[in-house]
């Protein structure tokens, strides 16, 4: 580097090489500026200045010096390198590696340019590259173990698992016998670990247990040891050993449940067809029994019975699991039991375990059968669970009523206030108590509470209750948390925001949020908006979402040289297969669904002054449609000049002064310019290719990719969309919905003209008959049908109706009565509150009879007492106006400490 300069401007360049690897900008701007005023066309001093700008976050000028100095050097391979390692900071990892490949034309054995290569293409996983990269550099410098390690994991990634193990034991062969020292043992033990386990991988589990024994002396992690012991033994089929293995894991941790699933295995309990047989049954009794008394502190030995055991036997080992928490009061008991919800009648037997415990308690104050006296808290915890029980089973009335018993009994608890959520009135009620008026004239209804309003159909009453628990411990960052997604969940997000400030940084609530990475808090917020029409802050909120993923996908590359140099290869290889399944992650499916959502609904319903724009373009000439746009690009392209100037002065000024950085601003912040889209539908497409690649089996996936392809007009991928809903789910009424439009669509299509056209109905043709539904059928055949396989199902019953109005709007009214036909008790507890919101939607939007849906909404008010949808008689927007209470309960004079905004409280409730 530098070789074309004379001595002292050569030291001056090595002198920037050296400031920048040390992070001392300024003084490696002073040495490039004194060498370019002698040689200013030296271009790999102007490609190191443009470097040290980059650094600087002055990039404009960085790739302005960078391209210069390419330009007049070319054959230099520092200019490349550096043109390189300006793009890799800035994501541009295909156009890095291609810097790359130019200076390793001009320099083939620079090993820093072969490291950094090899980087890149862990990063984009171009494995056979790497392979090829990684095998160079060892060629290089074979005395380095990093380049072994480097090598075998290269190819293991590149499915070649023998080619890695082979490599792996020439390098053991170049070793001394004593080693490792004492300082490498760690290191040397994961290598040894991870050849074990790449030999396991390709099906050489023999082999890789003799390697184990023979290197056992070498390997630190003994835990790790024992359990890839256990799991060579397993394959082998050498369950005795394995056996008496597991055993011993457990004397080391009772409660790791894989170790009970490995010894049930071991002894060759299996489940068949999901169940076990009486044999295995009696088997697993006798078993935990034994391991009940030696291990007696274990709850996992305690908690694993309750998911074989039936009947008799089932309640009395649910009833020893269950005191000692109650006792204990673990307010996490229900959500240890709910996965027995789902077992055949389970839950009917806990019902009776723990009304009975109930009944005892009250009258009693001990357990049945028991000596020893309870204390009270016992009382409140079994109400608590009975409450979450109720809930869980649909039963919202007692369920509120047993969480009221509950804090009336213990009124201090937070958890009970996280479940149980009152709207306002019962929290005016609680503190004219406290403030003396003991015997005041106030209606104390039922109260409706947390989690349980909120599924009973109460967001707002939730989120006022789920604020006074939050009050009662300002520093609990969970119930905070708790209180805001409820407040979100109501569609407070102004309050929300307020309340999520309280524990972020110097109050700066949307960049910390963002910068946490707070998920849960943007998809909730994204989804309120989205409720309330407002598609540019939704759109913002889903695609902060996805910016997080692309970050935690950037974030993996500063660990493909660090995990080599520390050996921890194992977790490096499963970290690397994490990251190639990371979109398949629930949040990401939450956030790019959300982002189609709001471009189908944009397309369908396009903004006014887009809409009036369009208009004035289509009467202008071609010539000055284009005149226009280039004026357009120009004017935003010179605001966002501006705006980066701005704050890059405002940044100088902030570290000239010695404060902290100031934050970037941002510059769309209702999202405004994402709603200036083109086509909504080619955005869209972006982020439903990633859901087929990464959640194919998601039944959402291919709903959203058949409603975007219909819009398109692209029938052959609608169709596709179809045939994957009809393979996932063929009795969905969401697929019945997306069959009958399609063909019905597909037939009042006018007849086929060109070749293309011909080829697409061809298609059609031969495709129809592949559907069972509609095998010989007509369309509204197939419909009624469906309707004979359903008719007990509410959901099913809108769907049929919905399809006979598409099909035949002539038979609207049949389609009305065959919904209010329907019976909601048959409607599951869970879903019957979401399905009757749809159905009276279906009933005023699609179906268009208000009259319908007004009687419709009147028939499920009774239904469901607590719906603020439906203007429930015990649903918190009754209670406000009956009594005129504030509907955000956290911002009502209440949350003030004042007499005065007590009083005002007072006056507002009308009471002398």
């Amino acid at each position: 580097m530098g070789a074309s300069l004379p001595p002292k401007e050569s030291n001056l360049f090595k002198l920037i090489v050296k400031s920048y690897e040390t992070k001392q900008y300024k003084k490696g701007l002073k040495a490039a500026d004194a060498i370019l005023k002698k040689f200013p066309d030296h271009g790999e001093t102007l490609s190191m200045k443009g470097l040290t700008l980059n650094c600087m976050d002055r990039k404009p000028e960085a790739y302005e010096l960078v391209r210069l100095g390419l330009k007049n050097d070319l054959k230099s391979h520092v200019c490349w390198h550096v043109y390189g390692l300006l793009y890799r900071s800035d994501r541009e990892y295909r156009e890095a590696i291609k810097c790359y490949r130019n200076a390793l034309r001009i320099d083939p054995d620079n090993i820093e340019i072969l490291r950094d290569l090899s980087l890149l293409q862990a990063q984009m996983r171009d494995l056979e590259g790497f392979v090829e990269t990684r095998q160079q550099l060892l060629t290089l410098k074979p005395n380095h173990r990093m380049n072994w390690i480097g090598f075998a994991v290269a190819q293991h990634l590149n499915f070649n698992g023998l080619k890695a193990v082979d490599i792996l034991e020439a390098y053991e062969g170049t070793l001394e016998d004593d080693y490792p020292p004492d300082n490498e043992r760690c290191e040397h033990g994961e290598m040894l670990l991870y050849k074990i386990s790449v030999l396991e991988e390709c099906g050489l589990a023999e082999r890789a247990l003799e390697e184990l024994h023979k290197k056992e002396h070498k390997i630190v992690d003994k835990l790790s040891y024992k359990e890839q012991e256990v799991s060579l033994l397993e394959k082998l089929g050498s369950f005795d050993k394995g056996e008496e293995l597991y055993k011993k894991l457990l004397s080391m941790n009772p409660d790791n449940y894989k170790y009970y699933e490995g010894l049930q295995r071991c002894m060759g309990m299996h489940k068949k067809n999901g169940k076990y047989s009486s044999d295995d049954i009696d088997r697993l009794e006798a078993l935990f029994e034994s391991l009940s008394r030696k291990y007696s502190r274990s709850s996992a030995v305690k908690r694993i019975p309750l998911d074989f055991l039936s009947a008799e036997k089932f309640r009395l080992a649910a009833e020893s699991y269950i005191r000692p928490f109650l006792t204990k009061g673990v307010p996490s008991l229900f959500s240890d039991l709910s996965p027995l919800y789902d077992h055949f009648g389970k839950a009917d037997i806990l019902e009776k375990l723990i009304l009975k415990l109930e009944h005892s308690l009250k009258s009693t104050g001990v357990y049945p059968g028991g000596i020893d006296k309870e204390p009270p808290s016992t009382l409140m915890w079994t109400l608590f669970y009975l409450a979450q029980h109720y809930d869980r089973r649909g039963h919202y009335d007692t369920a509120l009523r047993k969480i009221d018993e509950a804090i009336e009994h213990t009124p201090t608890v937070i958890d009970l206030y996280s479940v149980k959520c009152d709207y306002p009135l019962f929290a005016l009620h609680h503190y004219m108590k406290s403030w003396g008026y003991h015997n005041c004239d106030l209606p104390r209804d039922p109260s409706p509470y947390s989690r349980i309003l909120k599924h009973a159909g109460d967001p707002v009453a939730a989120a006022a209750l789920a604020d006074e628990a939050r009050c009662m411990d300002l520093a609990d960052r969970y119930v905070n948390s708790d209180c805001v997604k409820r407040m979100l969940q109501a569609d407070q997000v102004a309050l929300a925001e307020k309340t999520a400030v309280l524990f972020t940084k110097d109050g700066e609530q949307h960049n910390n949020l963002h910068d946490m990475q707070c998920m849960w808090y943007e998809l909730e917020s994204g989804e309120s908006y989205l409720r309330q029409g407002d598609l540019g802050r939704a759109l913002k909120k889903f695609l902060a979402v996805e910016k997080h993923y692309s970050d935690i996908t950037e974030d993996q590359f500063d660990f493909h040289s660090y995990c080599l140099r520390k050996m921890t290869l194992q977790t490096y290889v499963e970290m690397l297969k994490f990251q190639d399944r990371l979109h398949s992650h629930s949040y990401f499916r939450k956030a790019a669904a959300g982002a189609i959502r709001c471009y189908l609904r944009l397309y369908d319903s396009p903004s006014k002054p887009s809409a009036e724009e369009d208009e004035e373009m289509s009467k202008l000439a071609p010539s000055q449609k284009k005149k226009l746009r280039q004026k357009q690009r120009k004017a935003e392209a010179r605001a966002k000049k501006e705006a980066e100037v701005k704050e890059e002065s405002n940044t100088a000024a902030v570290s000239k002064s010695g404060k902290r950085p100031a934050k970037p601003v941002d510059l769309d912040p209702n999202g405004e310019k994402l709603l200036q889209v083109e086509d909504p539908l080619v955005e869209a497409t972006k982020y439903l290719k990633l859901l087929q690649k990464h959640s194919s089996d998601s039944l959402e996936t291919h709903l959203l990719s058949f409603e975007v392809h219909m819009r398109r007009q692209k029938i052959l991928l609608a169709l596709k969309a179809l045939k994957h809903l009809v393979r996932l789910d063929a009795d969905s009424p969401d697929t019945h919905r997306c069959l009958i439009k399609f063909f019905n669509k597909v037939g009042s299509m006018p007849a086929p003209v060109t070749d293309a056209e011909k080829l697409i109905w061809g298609v059609l043709d031969a495709e129809r008959p592949t559907f069972s539904q509609l095998h010989g059928k007509s369309l509204v055949e197939a419909n009624t049908l469906y309707l004979e396989k359903h008719r007990d199902s509410l959901n099913h019953r809108a769907a049929v109706a919905e399809m006979i109005f598409v099909m035949e709007p002539n038979k609207k009214k049949e389609a009305i009565n065959l919904i209010e036909e329907s019976s909601i008790d048959l409607v599951p507890a869970k879903a019957r509150l979401k399905d009757c919101i749809a159905v009276h939607k279906l009933l005023g939007t699609i179906l268009d009879d208000q009259d319908a849906a007004s009687s419709w909404k009147v028939r499920c008010a009774r239904y469901f007492p607590y719906s603020i949808y439906f203007e429930g008689t015990q649903s918190s927007a009754v209670a406000n106006k009956n009594h005129k209470l504030p509907e955000n309960g956290s911002q009502n004079a209440l949350s003030s400490n004042g007499n005065v905004e007590k009083l005002e409280a007072l006056n507002d409730l009308s009471i002398q």
